[in-house]
């Protein structure tokens, strides 16, 4: 492979640059704004693999290698529709960051201006902003059309709104995109969502056989990769033992028919199901191919709707997986650019504590914790609920600082890019913002995730137990944040009934709790 360019064509300064045309490692889209008008005569696309933004947060080997993976993928493609490509590889280039690694391409290609649709992050956005202003070339950003709410609309909606709700937002998606409505223009089924309806937990027996996703095998590009992140960044947590992520738009594609064909059917009613040793459950796993642009939401909406016209998956699953895409991912990258850069920095509760060192091991008496940071070490992944209920709570009973927090959700998963992170992270699990656009906090016990999984019954912690050597520390510090909260709880209709049942807790045991909460969270390294 070109140190340059892997298998790309070189796209050299003797030739004139009219339009340098930056594509980012999350904007790999052939249909690209930015691409469409494009003359490769004078025209020419920049990619760049920047080590810094690889150790931003100390990011899962599996993350570095699907982003690279995928970039040289694409690259690859341009190259063969005609695309004059200047590929710089990390092993080609001395800058590490993507500022720099930008205005070295600048300097040598001498481009009339710089093209790039919108980043999906602050912080590159910035970069790029200032590497152009620093080399005195114009810059254009364009509006990311892989969306289906541009962020001017959004922002529009958003109005002076000081709390937002996505169901609303969602019901105005579906309006405007017309999807899944009858001929009255009316919600199908009578109703905008099925929430309700979709969240069963496995039978007593466990989930029996589940058709799993479609995954691949590396081709002779990812091994390549493979090689040098294991080599490149050894000491990055994570295995890429299990690496068999889609790379390209082909792959997304035959990854999307599996979804449709064998696992929606089921995917609505055990969405929010945990079971050990069950990474992907009933899943799309779309989500990474979603966040690379390989495939765009409107064809995964699209045929999401069209089984469900012809009786292949119920309603509720079909609703289910479009307010996910069509309502909450559009949802949320909307309030992440409303509400930056203090999105970042929002610490409603004002928690300090740094992580416990097992987040990045798994190693934790406590089987929820152990199964879920298991298999995202192994794989990268765990779906919304096992970050949500599990992680995100266990994060939120104990004051985990939130940018900690955030940093760590970003670093493990491989389908982590910030516009969809920080706001499902700090937003809805950490209520880092008070509360912007979630009404309360999502807390839960251990009763809830006894219900929801099989993982207490192996368990030495019990989570109808609150005090003691067996008492469930997600039960514990759930009583306890409550009693700390107890009065701001009590003035919201939405956390009062939580409040409520403190009264059935005599005022002997609520000090045993406190005081056992204060022990747990000194040895929160050996729970």
């Amino acid at each position: 492979m070109s140190k340059k360019s892997p298998t790309a064509k070189s796209a050299k300064g003797s030739q004139t640059t009219r339009n340098l045309i930056l594509v980012l490692g999350d904007q790999l889209d052939l249909d690209s704004p930015v691409l469409q008008n494009a003359d490769w005569q004078q025209d020419a696309v920049l990619m760049i693999e920047s080590a810094g933004e690889a150790t931003w947060v100390w990011s899962h080997k599996a993350r570095i290698a699907l982003f690279l993976s995928a970039m040289r993928h694409f690259a690859a493609a341009l190259s063969k529709l005609g695309a004059r490509v200047h590929y710089q590889s990390m092993e080609g280039s001395p800058a590490t960051e993507l500022g720099d690694a930008l205005k070295e391409a600048i300097e040598e290609y001498k481009p009339a201006s710089v093209h790039c649709v919108e980043p999906g992050e602050w912080r590159v956005w910035g970069d790029i902003t200032a590497a152009c202003t620093a080399m005195d070339v114009p810059l254009h950003i364009t509006s990311d059309t892989h969306f289906l709410c541009d962020l001017e609309e959004f922002k529009q909606w958003a109005g002076a709104k000081k709390e937002l709700r996505m169901e609303f937002f969602y019901r105005q998606m579906r309006k405007k995109h017309g999807v899944l409505l009858d001929k009255a223009g009316e919600p199908e089924g009578g109703q905008w969502n099925y929430d309700a309806a979709n969240r069963s937990s496995y039978p007593k027996k466990g989930p029996g056989l589940i058709d799993p996703p479609e995954f691949f095998e590396p081709d002779a590009i990812t091994k390549e990769v493979l090689a040098l992140v294991q080599e490149r960044f050894k000491d990055h947590p994570g295995s890429l033992q299990h690496f068999l992520w889609p790379v390209t738009r082909e792959q997304a594609l035959l990854a999307l028919d599996r979804f449709i064909d064998a696992r929606l059917v089921h995917f609505g009613q055990y969405e929010d199901a945990m079971w050990t040793d069950t990474p992907f459950g009933w899943h799309s796993v779309l989500s990474s191919s979603l966040n690379l642009k390989l495939i765009n939401p409107r064809e995964v909406i699209g045929r999401v709707e069209a089984a469900w016209r012809a009786g292949d998956a119920s309603l509720e699953a079909a609703e289910g997986l479009i307010r996910q895409i069509l309502g909450w991912r559009e949802f949320i990258r909307g309030v992440y650019w409303l509400d930056m850069p203090k999105m970042g920095t929002a610490n409603y509760f004002g928690y300090q504590r740094e992580l416990p060192a097992w987040y990045w091991t798994g190693k934790t008496k406590m089987v929820c914790m152990a199964d879920v940071l298991g298999q995202t070490l192994e794989y990268g992944y765990a779906h919304h609920i096992q970050r949500l209920m599990v992680t995100g709570n266990f994060s939120l009973l104990a004051g985990l600082s939130p940018q900690a927090v955030s940093s760590w959700f970003l670093a493990v998963y491989v389908d982590a890019v910030e516009w969809a992170e920080l706001p499902n992270v700090a937003g809805m699990a950490l209520f880092a913002n008070g509360g912007r656009f979630t009404s309360k906090p999502y807390i839960s016990s251990g009763a809830y995730i006894k219900r929801m999984s099989n993982y207490c019954s192996h368990c030495p912690y019990k989570p109808d137990v609150r005090v003691g050597e067996n008492a469930c520390p997600f039960t514990t510090l759930y009583w306890n944040f409550l009693m700390n909260h107890q009065s701001e709880f009590e003035k919201n209709p939405r956390t009062r009934l939580m409040t409520a049942n403190l009264k059935r807790i005599d005022d002997a045991e609520k000090k045993q709790i406190q005081q056992h909460a204060v022990v747990l969270l000194k040895n929160i390294e050996t729970i």
